[in-house]
C-alpha cells in the first residue's frame, strides 16, 4: 500500500506580514511612506499627517491577500 505524498503548503510572505495588517472588514492598513528619515526638510504640518497608519487604496488590496493567505499580524 502505497503512502500519499504530502503536498507542501502555501507560505505567508513574511515581508508582507511584517508591513501591512487587515482589518476585521478586510481593508488593509499601512504606515504612510516618507517617515523614517529626512523629515527635517517637511513642514510640521506635512509630518503629523503623516502619523499613525492609513488604509491602502482597494486595486493593490487584492495583492495584499494574496500574500498574507489569511494570517495577519
Amino acid at each position: 500500500m502505497a503512502k500519499a505524498k504530502a503536498r507542501s503548503k502555501m507560505k505567508t510572505h513574511k515581508g508582507t506580514k511584517k508591513r501591512f495588517k487587515i482589518t476585521a472588514k478586510g481593508k488593509v492598513l499601512h504606515r504612510s511612506s516618507g517617515t523614517s528619515h529626512l523629515a527635517t526638510r517637511m513642514s510640521q504640518k506635512r509630518k503629523r499627517n503623516l502619523r499613525g497608519t492609513t488604509t491602502l487604496d482597494p486595486c493593490m488590496e487584492s495583492a495584499i491577500h494574496a500574500n498574507l493567505r489569511g494570517y495577519s499580524r
